[in-house]
């Protein structure tokens, strides 16, 4: 592929993991973007030497030797994953009207950029579309030449989105959640009875702060509107952070890690229609969501019936 010169914003999202922010920038650095906004949280108090590694980490952005507009948004206390990746959206969106997202453990393939630049553009002023993701957890199972699809689900390693979208929708409180709870509201965002009770409950433990993250909100806020996400025909995303350093991601052995990455084709073939596939939303609940829940609680059935023989 061609060397591309981004215009398009790069949100970078990092914290203490220079090794793999290293990475990550280094693939930022390859398409030069004239605007990179950095993400930050600081040091956890109990951690010590974190505060060493945080400044290596965040040392690596001086790095940019390239025509950038650099704007850094580094908070000196940690804010934990929910309030400093949240609140530095909120950040981002008040410098620009549209970016690329990636953390720091989320490594594209160069098209990757191209990808989202061209979606952001043709997706611009067109409301039914929120989020466009990077990643694709089909594992090639494609049923048409499609480019890409239009899912009710929002992945978020790799992704972009619209300042408007986000400013309108998003709530890191999901204060609407007791009334749509009480309603039993998600029945009217799937028909899958599965698929039902993990929203319920995801949502629920989002809500209540049983889960410290601020990507559920994300995704609450797509079923709130009625958004649609873009997900790609290839996998433009290898996670690398999977391991006993990652907050959401220690499973070495998750068939999501290190996923094999595939180069985006172009001049993209576009859908005839803007609607949710539901045959790939399915597939992906299926194996992702419902069966993944209910392995989950069966293997913590297994361990309490061991403790009791």
């Amino acid at each position: 592929m061609a060397e591309l010169q981004l215009t398009t914003p790069i949100v970078f999202i990092i914290f203490n993991r220079p090794e793999t922010t290293e990475r990550v920038f280094s693939e930022i650095a390859k398409v030069k973007p004239l605007k990179l906004l950095v993400i930050g949280d600081g040091a956890r108090a109990s951690r010590s030497g974190e505060a060493a590694i945080v400044a290596s980490t965040r040392a690596i952005i001086e790095r940019v030797n390239w025509n950038c507009d650099v704007l850094t948004n580094f908070s000196e206390i940690n804010l934990g994953c929910k309030l400093r990746v949240s609140s530095g959206i909120d950040w981002v969106f008040q410098h620009v009207e549209e970016a690329i997202i990636l953390e720091d453990d989320c490594l594209p393939h160069p098209s990757f950029f191209k990808f989202c630049e061209e979606m952001l553009k043709f997706y611009r002023h067109d409301q039914r579309v929120s989020h466009i993701n990077g990643n694709n957890l089909q594992f090639k199972q494609h049923h048409n030449e499609d480019s890409y699809y239009f899912s009710s689900f929002v992945h978020v390693w790799g992704w972009a989105t619209w300042r408007d979208r986000w400013q309108s929708d998003y709530d890191v409180l999901m204060k609407s959640w007791p009334r749509i709870k009480f309603e039993n509201r998600e029945r009217d965002w799937t028909a899958n009875p599965g698929l039902q009770k993990y929203l319920k409950a995801i949502f629920e433990q989002t809500y209540s702060g049983k889960v410290n993250t601020w990507d559920y909100q994300w995704s609450y806020a797509a079923r709130m509107h009625a958004r649609l996400s873009v997900i790609p025909r290839a996998n433009l995303i290898r996670n690398i952070g999977f391991g006993p350093d990652g907050t959401h991601t220690t499973g070495e052995n998750s068939t999501l890690a290190n996923m094999e990455v595939e180069e985006m084709i172009f001049p993209l073939i576009h859908p005839c229609g803007i609607f949710a596939s539901r045959l790939l939303d399915e597939k992906y609940a299926a194996r992702f969501l419902i069966d993944s829940t209910y392995k989950r609680i069966f293997n913590k059935i297994k361990k309490l019936i061991k403790t009791f023989i």
